[in-house]
Order: structure tokens, then sequence, then C-alpha cells
């Protein structure tokens, strides 16, 4: 039986769409259930109904507006995802930090995609973490997300040169490339254990 998976992001959705499209193939072990943004113009929101799959927004702005902490927003989304008998989420491009809380809730259940050779140049701005140390090699990561940012188990990586003469925004382009062909391949392997 296929798992019921739930996209958060909060942009364009390009790697949601690659697992959009992953899940139509018969034997793939997930479905993307609902994709769920931190904002109500997120580009990604109109590729998801397109595609048919259920969106709601968690606004992160209306948050801040009603000054409401971490905690309520984690609540709320904690709420669409069970309201949706969710069983799995994985992030991608998801531009909020969960709390510990929120995590621990969904612990085992919960990837993200990571646009480094984690543990190397975790946080923000990887890519130019990687221009920046004057690696060769760079990538992406799949891993579970734990309470420490970044830091979760590995669930698989692929691996991307640095040219010569690249810049972060050249880097980042050929990282997403390799983003949307990991990201369905790793989906089922974190599905693995459930």
């Amino acid at each position: 039986m296929r798992k019921r998976v739930a996209i958060l992001i909060s942009g364009r959705g390009s790697n949601m769409r690659a697992l959009i499209e992953a899940t139509r193939a018969s034997d793939y072990p997930a479905e993307i259930a609902l994709v769920v943004s931190s904002r109500p113009d997120a580009g990604g929101l109109a590729i998801a109904q397109a595609a048919g799959v259920p969106t709601a927004v968690v606004d992160q702005a209306r948050f801040r507006r009603e000054n409401r902490d971490r905690a309520a927003y984690d609540a709320e989304l904690h709420q669409a995802l069970t309201g949706a008998r969710i069983e799995f989420i994985c992030l991608a491009g998801f531009m909020r930090i969960l709390s510990d809380e929120f995590v621990r809730k969904w612990e085992g259940r919960i990837v993200n995609i990571h646009p480094s050779l984690l543990p190397a140049f975790p946080g923000l701005k990887p890519q130019q973490q990687a221009l920046d140390a004057g690696v060769k090699i760079t990538g992406c990561t799949v891993h579970y997300v734990t309470p420490e940012l970044d830091a979760g188990p590995t669930i698989a990586q692929i691996e991307v040169p640095v040219l010569p003469g690249d810049t972060a925004d050249t880097l980042s382009a050929r990282i997403l490339k390799a983003e949307h062909k990991l990201y369905p391949l790793a989906l089922p392997k974190a599905l693995e254990h459930l």
C-alpha cells in the first residue's frame, strides 16, 4: 500500500514537481496526498493543483502579524497534516525551521533535501560555502530531519563537480538538477522502515 506523503514548500516547487512525477509510476511506494506551503503566493501551489494534489497554506506572515510563535505555527501545520492522514513528510524548499517538538512528533517520518554533501556546508548558502572553501566536489543530500539543523542521518547523496568559474548561481543550478534526480530515488529508501 502506498504511503500518504505531504510535501512542504515555500517557493517554486521544483523538487515537489519531481516527486509528484515519480509517484505517477504504479510501483512507486508513495502518493503525494497533500502539499502545504508557508506562503500563499508560492509558485508550487499552482503546480500541485494542476497535478490534482490537494493543497493547503499555513501562512507564516499571518502568524507574524498575529504575534503568534513557532509552536502555534507548528501546531496548525501538524493539524493540517494529521487531518489529511499524512504518514510521511518531505521538505522541499520549506523555508522555516521547525520546532524540536514538531520534529520529534514526526521523527523517522520527515526528510529534507539539502544542496551540499552533508555534513559539509550545513545551513544557509551552502553553494557559496562550497565555493569559499575551494572544494572540487559538492552535491546534495537527502536526510532525516532531527532537531539539530541539517544533522540527521543521510539517506542518499549525489556528487556535483565544482567547475572553474562557477558562481553560487551556476553551481546552484547544477545542484538543483541533481536534486531532482536524487529526491525521487531517496524517498522509497526512506519509506522502507515504515
